[in-house]
């Protein structure tokens, strides 16, 4: 191979393969592969947030004309699923089959699915859904964590407590710490729910392909987990059951758990049994959508901060509070994230820390872009800037003395991984800062002219950290293989295939793979093509989550190349390397001490950030980000400074305009006219991505994850300028002008 950068390779900004497809609508999504054969799948959800089923009849349903079948928990051989653990029925029935741990009589969720129906059209599985017939009997609902701490009612009595995981951290002495702070900072902190608004609602089609297999062809985020929990609940091994992911449409983490993967296996299973050879085909609507997957988790957290005069952290305190909703999807792993983050990115020598993932009726949370990390963040630096204040002392500088560094010990009482670049980040966001902001007149309301009397300004920052792949000793791994072709008598191959599983969620993944294949192999991009997401020809690859995605495909690629060349100097044709890279192991934290490694690489960020309020109507508008982040070793800059802008934009409706509300277990606002995502002409004015190359040690080329890291210090960047503008601190958000105007009239 040659030592040369490939025409292509890292650190080029090429047209993405994918991009023209897209752009002109030659791409083919889920929602889009609907074959003309195609049966059509209803999904019908419980609409109930809390009872028990006492009966169900589907013959009216079965009865209708074009309706096929009906499928109901008695179709399902193993009634549940779960990412992290089994403790979701795949359908609600009358009765427990006996094949879950689980109680499947009883509706947890208003979107628990009761039944499937598969009919020659949509409009005929519409009917059919209509005219199941279903009695409840109702049954309390915990609405909130307030409601589920008392345990008064159980939403899951086979798990003993609502508060079903917890999380502690016992460091140094906290006695010690508070008698030792000259000032001390608390506050309770209201996180809100996000929807991820991906473009692509959850869709899907099911088939027997030529080989016998169960296929399912959907948008997710892991090809494997996927496979594996439908082959669970199908009770079939893994090998009769194909996944395939097309165009994805986004993900967020809102497709890392199951929606309809398994209904429709069931569906293809069952056409099978019954002698047809069709494709079943389901898409939900954008109602349906808000409605039945997970959410980013509410959360309510009371906080506590110490400090010496001269600013230097002696004690931290927190009681994390995580709405889980009904079901777990991965509040456990969020709740870790949230749980190691709310002590902020700074040298702790004192800290109390108790978290916890609570039960209650609502919708549950999961993952979503920083997965914890944001709540965790907006009480961090909501809490030091709040000390900077107390203390007049610029916030940059306070956290210039107390951050982590190389050497430094974290929360958890184990060294950093090497390589940490926070006080170079901290250094170059401020000194990109420095640069004064010309803010344009602001008209809050378009039909009104600007009154610069009215509109005052402020800046905020905020600084952070956030882990590279999965943690607390979870077996993390990825799978690659590359074939090398060429004549036997070339010195080098005149061209590549990557075969890699890594799910494409609108990031440039498959992008990146190639230009990662095209840098370790030697062989020029426009003759590197991949295979990608099929679970009958790549390996496992993990998630697209945690940030982790480039960073560990990085590494199998390499892995995977450096076993091809090997074929290829032994004169094989073509010259096939295939490889699992496995990183350092990371630790499970002490139960009573929270002592351990969670995680083996971090990503490094710190944001500054400029607005304008107009304090007669609380309208804020963003004037300009600073996001500066240390990405290692960029694999293609335009797609980093997009992933930069994509989150920014993504955490300003977290912070400024989105309000799921959900009361007694019901959304209200199931809708895109009633919850506001930002429009083109809400978005902030200016984004500067500061984009810095510290190489990981461990990360292939050098690279660091960073797809979560821009969202993560946004929301107590703008909150602190918002301060700084109108000297009123909000602990809850969206900052919505009803929210502002009322914060600065009690002020």
């Amino acid at each position: 191979m040659t030592n040369e950068t490939p025409v292509g390779g890292l650190g080029h900004s090429p047209i993405r393969f994918d991009g023209e497809a897209k752009v002109t609508g030659a791409a083919r999504y889920p929602a889009d592969s609907v074959p003309l054969s195609a049966l059509h799948a209803k999904v019908v959800f419980s609409n109930q947030p809390h009872a028990r089923m006492t009966s169900l009849s589907i013959d009216a349903a079965e009865a209708i004309e074009g309706v096929l079948f009906v499928l109901t928990a008695a179709d399902v051989p193993v009634n549940e699923y779960g990412l992290t653990m089994f403790d979701q029925p795949v359908m609600i029935g009358v009765r427990d089959t006996g094949r879950s741990a689980v109680p499947a009589d009883v509706s947890r969720w208003e979107a628990d699915k009761i039944a499937v129906v598969v009919a020659e059209t949509a409009a005929a599985a519409q009917a059919g859904a209509a005219a199941i017939e279903v009695t409840w009997e109702q049954l309390p609902i915990v609405a909130d964590v307030a409601t589920a701490r008392s345990d008064d009612v159980l939403v899951h009595p086979e798990a003993g407590s609502n508060s079903y995981h917890n999380l502690k951290i016992r460091k140094g002495d906290i006695e010690a710490g508070w008698n030792s702070a000259d000032v001390v900072i608390e506050g309770t902190y209201e996180l809100p729910y996000q929807e991820h608004a991906y473009l692509q609602v959850e869709a899907g089609t099911a088939w027997i392909d030529d080989k016998g297999r169960i296929t399912v062809e959907t948008g997710g985020q892991w090809t494997h987990e996927d496979r594996e929990q439908i082959a669970h609940a199908l009770d079939l091994p893994e090998e009769s059951v194909r996944v395939i992911y097309a165009a994805i449409g986004g993900a967020f983490g809102g497709k890392e758990d199951m929606t309809l993967q398994i209904v429709l296996a069931l569906a293809a299973k069952r056409l099978h049994t019954e002698g047809i050879d069709r494709p079943v085909h389901c898409a939900w609507s954008r109602e349906e959508s808000i409605v039945g997957h997970h959410k980013r988790h509410r959360a309510t957290i009371h906080a506590k901060l110490g400090a010496t005069a001269d600013g230097m952290i002696t004690a931290v305190e927190a009681d994390v509070w995580l709405d889980a909703g009904a079901y777990n999807y991965t509040s456990n792993k969020v709740l870790g994230n949230a749980h190691l983050s709310v002590g902020g990115a700074y040298e702790i020598p004192n800290a109390r820390i108790d978290s916890h993932a609570v039960y209650t009726n609502a919708v549950p949370g999961g993952a979503f872009r920083g997965f914890g990390g944001p709540q965790g963040a907006f009480v961090a630096e909501t809490q030091m800037n709040k000390l900077a204040a107390a203390l007049d002392m610029d916030p940059v500088e306070l956290r210039r003395q107390n951050t982590l560094r190389d050497g430094s010990e974290g929360i958890s009482m184990a060294l950093l991984p090497a390589g940490v670049t926070l006080p170079q980040v901290i250094d170059a966001c401020a000194h990109a800062a420095s640069e004064p902001v010309e803010a344009a007149p602001f008209a809050p309301i378009a039909s009104l002219p600007a009154d610069d009397r009215s509109v005052v300004h402020g800046r905020g920052f905020a600084a952070g950290y956030k882990n590279v792949g999965f943690s607390f000793g979870f077996p993390e791994r990825c799978e690659a293989e590359i074939h090398l072709h060429g004549d036997a008598g070339d010195d080098a191959p005149t061209a590549a295939e990557v075969f890699h599983s890594g799910a494409e969620v609108g990031q440039g993944m498959h992008q990146a793979c190639l230009q990662m294949t095209a840098q370790a192999t030697g062989v020029p991009l426009d003759s590197v093509s991949g295979t990608f997401s099929d679970t009958a020809h790549t390996g496992d690859s993990g998630s697209a989550s945690a940030s982790r995605l480039s960073w560990m495909a990085g590494n199998s690629i390499l892995g995977a190349a450096e076993e091809a060349e090997k074929a290829w100097r032994d004169g094989q044709r073509p010259a096939i390397g295939k490889f699992r890279f496995t990183p350092p192991p990371t630790e499970t934290l002490d139960p009573e001490t929270g002592a351990g490694q969670p995680n083996f690489a971090y990503g490094y960020m710190a944001q500054s950030v400029d607005v304008s309020v107009d304090v007669e109507t609380g309208h804020i508008r963003v004037d300009r980000v600073i996001s500066t982040h240390d990405v290692g070793r960029a694999i293609n800059p335009q797609l980093v400074k997009g992933q930069v802008e994509g989150a920014v934009v993504q955490a300003h409706g977290y912070v400024m305009s989105e309000n799921l509300v959900v009361e007694d277990g019901r959304i209200k606002n199931p809708r895109l006219s009633q919850y506001l995502i930002p429009g083109i002409g809400d978005v902030p004015e200016h984004v500067e991505s500061v984009i810095l190359e510290l190489a990981d040690p461990l990360g292939p080329w050098g690279v660091r994850g960073m797809a979560e890291m821009p969202y993560i210090t946004y929301a107590p960047a703008v909150v602190a300028a918002v301060h700084d503008a109108t000297g009123v601190w909000f602990d809850e958000f969206p900052l919505t002008p009803s929210r502002v105007l009322a914060g600065i009239r009690s002020s």
